[in-house]
């Protein structure tokens, strides 16, 4: 099914289909695709490579977001240059609270993709640009940044809030900021309390610099204000080849 981009942007829940195209399996290379298990939508969105993955996941960390999806359109356009269709596949869709959508390529670099990545790029930034949305190519975070988030991404799931009176313990001992391991000890015994600390730094109720690595002497906090930090003629497709 193929709908101009405008209709698309007002019927399609592209947070709810499924791939346009499989990501490719690549002999000899070390990541495959795999799936990524959403804290936002309690669902799994696939992916096709280590920096994807990496973007589902500060993504999914942001409380805006409220819907993902990998490879779930792809946008047909006619070059002006040349008079050729030419298509492309974001790799993410990002849904947000207020029912704007982000798409988004994943590159491992700046200059991943080539000529080619870059040219559908300015129509995609273009063609979201004109309905209020956005796309980017999503830059890869620092390696102590990702190796922070994956650790704590282990704890995003609900299981690991703990108790209402757990949460309130926790928020209590760190509403002065002080050393991870040092709170947890007040709040009683680690192997119960850190996992809900771990859950609120995951999720926003608790802050900590992350650029550093995360050790039981990082300093934490609640975040400022006690709340969760955290081309023209374009057509879209939702099912068909490359």
């Amino acid at each position: 099914m193929q709908l101009s981009w405008e209709q698309a942007v007002a019927s399609v829940r592209f947070e709810e289909l499924v791939p346009v195209s499989a990501f490719p399996v690549v002999p000899g290379r070390r990541w495959g695709p795999g799936w990524w298990w959403s804290a936002s939508t309690g669902r799994h969105v696939v992916h096709g490579s280590a920096a994807m993955r990496t973007q589902l996941m500060l993504l999914d960390r942001e409380a805006a977001v409220t819907g993902l999806a990998g490879r779930p359109a792809r946008f047909v356009w006619r070059d002006e240059t040349d008079g050729r269709v030419r298509s492309w596949v974001p790799q993410v869709f990002a849904r947000y609270a207020d029912g704007t959508g982000l798409f988004a390529d994943c590159p491992s670099g700046p200059a991943s993709g080539g000529a080619r990545a870059q040219r559908a790029g300015g129509v995609l930034e273009a063609a979201c640009a004109r309905v209020g949305w956005v796309y980017r190519r999503l830059e890869p975070p620092s390696a102590v940044v990702a190796g922070n988030l994956r650790w704590l991404a282990g704890y995003r799931h609900p299981r690991y809030r703990g108790a209402s009176g757990l949460q309130a313990a926790v928020a209590e001992a760190f509403a002065v900021s002080r050393a991870l391991f040092e709170g947890a000890a007040l709040v009683g015994d680690p192997l119960q309390v850190l996992p809900v600390v771990y859950h609120a730094l995951w999720s926003g109720r608790l802050v900590a610099g992350l650029d550093e690595p995360l050790h039981g002497g990082s300093l934490v906090g609640v975040p400022a204000g006690g709340g969760p930090g955290r081309g023209s003629g374009a057509g879209i497709d939702m099912q068909g080849g490359e």
